[in-house]
């Protein structure tokens, strides 16, 4: 992850976990270039950043992945299960919460 983005480095976590229930499935490149794409280039997730995370995630049973081949080779797409969906809806609340309270105090 680049050094600018070394707040959202704590928030990663929040970030995959909605995007793939935004998006249903993702591999992990689509995952980096979507939230590439909605922060306007701000946020670089680097695969040394994205993958350990979503191995842990996976074997935390928070998602799964199945192998898909496209174009004559294999991909990887990355899904919340049942137990991630729950824990992707929990933590947008606490993050919209953090954020809320964050902007009342740089709003000052």
């Amino acid at each position: 992850m680049a050094k600018k983005n070394a707040l959202y480095k704590g928030t990663l976590q929040n970030i995959i976990l909605k995007l793939l229930a935004q998006e249903v499935k993702m591999y992990g490149y689509q995952l980096t270039q979507r939230a590439k794409e909605l922060t306007q280039g701000e946020l670089e997730m680097t695969e040394g950043a994205l993958y350990p995370l979503l191995h842990k995630l996976e074997g935390d049973g928070i998602i799964y992945s199945e192998l898909q081949n496209v174009n004559g080779r294999d991909r990887k797409y990355y899904l919340l299960t049942e137990k991630g969906k729950g824990l992707q809806q929990e933590k947008e609340t606490e993050m919209r919460s953090y954020l809320f309270n964050l902007k009342a105090i740089f709003d000052l």
